[in-house]
């Protein structure tokens, strides 16, 4: 495992990484979640990535008993919370958002859901249009300054959005954004590759990345090739979008191109999902990639994508862009 900076801060994160949207508090359980943890520690994985939406705060629930099991130096590993949609089922108008009350609340909230004493990283879950960029901003700065987040970001925010965050902190000397959690796999590509590419720049925002969903929601595996499997998350109650995607005319657009996606990667020797999850590692703009798992093979399987890396030469690269030609976003 190696580990790369979160764009120009000084905090070192796996290349690769371990989250619990969709599974934990539903698929997986305390028991099965220390294990699937443990195996992703124990090969390196320093960050584990979670929300307060997360099956309405119960993989935060999950996510913390595991931890208190597994009993590791805090100092060891990072844990994330996002802030937006909150835990409740049906919200009160206090109770989501990016007010400077919910995002403090909410913090507090994860905490102590989690049983930890801080949160290494926090994000902003969506931009929050009713919310003034000052009020967010100082929300976040003084979570900071309490010593309850060490670093804040944003989740699926435009470039302009992320740029009018910095811009506003340095305005008023308060602390900027380090990260954004957007979508980034062989088919989604726009946001990460050029909108963002401003942002990179260390002598400014210096913005890192923890890109989701690297295998386009399963996609990228191969298992939807014939249909969704009965034990697919798509066919959990409440992902009834996730099987929209898949079975409509966006997943069935690209299945063709999966299909030609996993020849190269038979040539390669190995697995469509390690091929694409190394896919996304070959960007220097990646910070990390969070992986899923319902299951501890599932880890397993991710974690062997770092071998992968040096095969995708730029010939590689290259057959796979012809490939998705007109099917990347």
């Amino acid at each position: 495992m190696e580990y790369r900076r979160l764009g120009k801060s000084g905090l070192k994160v796996s290349e690769l990484s371990f989250g619990s949207w969709v599974t934990f508090g539903n698929q997986v359980d305390i028991d099965l979640g220390v294990a699937c943890m443990a195996a992703a520690y124990d090969a390196g994985v320093n960050f584990f990535d979670n929300a307060e939406v997360y099956n309405k705060g119960k993989s935060e629930l999950v996510m913390g008993a595991a931890l208190k099991k597994l009993n590791w130096e805090r100092d060891s590993y990072i844990i994330s919370s996002k802030v937006m949609w909150g835990s409740k089922e049906n919200p009160k108008p206090t109770q989501m958002g990016l007010s400077r009350k919910h995002v403090i609340e909410a913090c507090d909230q994860a905490i102590e859901r989690m049983g930890c004493e801080y949160l290494d990283l926090y994000f902003c879950h969506r931009p929050d249009p009713e919310v003034p960029m000052e009020e967010i901003v100082r929300g976040m700065t003084e979570l900071i300054l309490r010593g309850k987040v060490f670093y804040w970001g944003t989740s699926e925010w435009s470039g302009e959005d992320i740029q009018k965050a910095y811009d506003v902190a340095r305005e008023f000397n308060l602390i900027p954004p380090t990260m954004d959690q957007p979508q980034y796999h062989i088919f989604h590509r726009a946001r990460v590759e050029q909108e963002y590419a401003p942002l990179y720049n260390p002598d400014t925002v210096g913005l890192g990345t923890t890109i989701w969903s690297p295998l386009a929601s399963g996609l990228l595996t191969g298992k939807y090739n014939n249909g969704v499997p009965a034990d697919s998350r798509a066919n959990l109650p409440g992902y009834e979008w996730l099987k929209e995607i898949l079975t409509g005319e966006w997943g069935q657009a690209r299945l063709e191109a999966v299909h030609q996606l996993g020849k190269v990667a038979d040539d390669l020797g190995t697995s469509m999902s390690r091929m694409s999850l190394a896919w996304c590692l070959k960007n220097p703009h990646v910070s990390t990639v969070i992986t899923g798992a319902s299951k501890v093979e599932q880890v397993t399987e991710n974690m062997e994508a770092i071998k992968i890396v040096p095969q995708l030469t730029d010939d590689v690269m290259k057959k796979i862009d012809e490939i998705t030609a007109g099917l990347a976003e």
